[in-house]
């Protein structure tokens, strides 16, 4: 089956998301178009998808920690301030003196402590939520080579059977194959 993942409906370039309703169509037409069948994927073929599609999951975004610094120095209070200092070194302190560098310095330590502790803040903030979202990562149960495996959900291709029960958190697009109706709130989980 593996040989046949070339083809043009599982190239992720050329796969046409909104001229097939996976949804709407038959289920043996779904199994047809995703080259699966209810007994799932064996290893080869979901390696083979897993190398295609990628992961299945959220693209963590780097952010570059002096341009985040730099953000905490754009905002109304930050403009005041800056605004400040630059009247302290521009203007002269009247009776022909120089520039008030004692006013300017103090105010510009004062923009920097601001934006280091709002810049401490959110950090130990995002490194607190990316830590639960390590704890929290969702597992599924999977068929694959004919028997239901326990896998980090990342691992979920298109075509691959899963499992799911009250209370399981859905781990990637599904159509309902057997069971009861289903409720499901759509909220994503990204902290």
């Amino acid at each position: 089956m593996a040989e046949e993942l070339d083809k043009p409906l599982l190239d992720p370039e050329n796969f046409n998301r909104d001229g097939i309703d996976l949804e709407r169509i038959p289920l043996e037409e779904v199994f047809q178009q995703l080259r699966t069948s209810r007994t799932g994927l064996s290893s080869d073929d979901a390696e083979a998808r897993l190398q295609i599609f990628g992961p299945n999951k959220l693209e963590e975004r780097k952010e570059n920690k002096i341009l985040k610094f730099l953000s905490f120095m754009w905002n109304p209070l930050s403009w005041v301030m800056e605004a400040a200092a630059l009247m302290a070194i521009i203007l002269a302190n009247g009776g022909g003196e120089g520039p008030d560098w004692q006013d300017f310095v103090g105010i510009l330590c004062l923009l920097v402590i601001n934006s280091t502790i709002s810049f401490i803040e959110e950090n130990n903030a995002g490194n607190a939520a990316s830590a639960l979202m390590a704890r929290l990562a969702p597992k599924t149960k999977v068929l694959r080579d004919g028997q239901w495996q326990e896998q980090d959900a990342a691992i979920l291709v298109p075509g691959d059977i899963i499992s799911i029960k009250l209370g399981d958190i859905v781990p990637a697009d599904a159509r309902l194959l057997e069971g009861d109706p289903l409720k499901i709130d759509q909220a994503s989980q990204e902290i």
